[in-house]
């Protein structure tokens, strides 16, 4: 241990000062400068309103309660003769206040039907706390600045919904040739 002398924690600090004055300052200009941000940057939650369903499992396991979603049924009419009409959700409303949001990212987890997706903007202050609310419009303008996932591992094996798809195109394909031969045939 060096011996201390009175006045030396006083020095030390005085040391840091003047080596940070002689620094080339790192300021930057914020607005006229936009930050490079890192990729996969949470910034806002964006709204992907075609694949949401109204489960409500993000309204629900939203631990501020910020999430206000309102929907209705309606009567889908049978797929084929004879068969029976089907009733499904339809959004009405879809808002998050983010005056309330802890920015969790736990909506985004919940959501079994990829909905709702972290965006990189972060420019989205409003001069009154009320209007923080941002409804569905404002949700699905930021879904276009999400970011595309990262690639797949080429040593992974294929999802199995990609080798499911893939089986069905060929059996279209193969009963379509067959139909061409055979009336290529008669």
């Amino acid at each position: 241990m060096a011996p201390s002398f009175p006045g030396s924690g006083l020095a030390k600090g005085l040391a840091v000062t003047l080596r940070t004055m002689t620094k080339k300052t790192v300021t930057h200009q914020y607005p006229e400068a936009q930050p490079e941000l890192p990729p996969r940057t949470r910034g806002v939650i964006g709204l992907f309103e075609e694949n949401c369903t109204v489960c409500m499992l993000c309204a629900r396991e939203c631990p501020d309660w910020c999430i206000y979603i309102d929907s209705h049924k309606e009567t889908v009419p049978a797929a084929v003769p004879g068969g029976r009409e089907r009733s499904r959700n339809v959004l009405d409303r879809f808002a998050i206040d983010f005056a309330l949001c802890m920015y969790c990212g736990i909506c985004i987890e919940v959501c079994p039907f990829d909905a709702l997706f972290w965006s990189p903007e972060f420019e989205y202050s409003e001069t009154d706390i009320r209007d923080l609310t941002h409804e569905r419009d404002k949700l699905r303008e930021w879904m276009w600045t999400v970011p595309a996932p990262p690639a797949l591992d080429p040593a992974a094996e294929e999802p199995k919904e990609l080798g499911a798809a893939r089986k069905t195109v060929e059996k279209l394909a193969t009963a379509a040739r067959r139909e061409r031969e055979q009336e290529a045939g008669e």
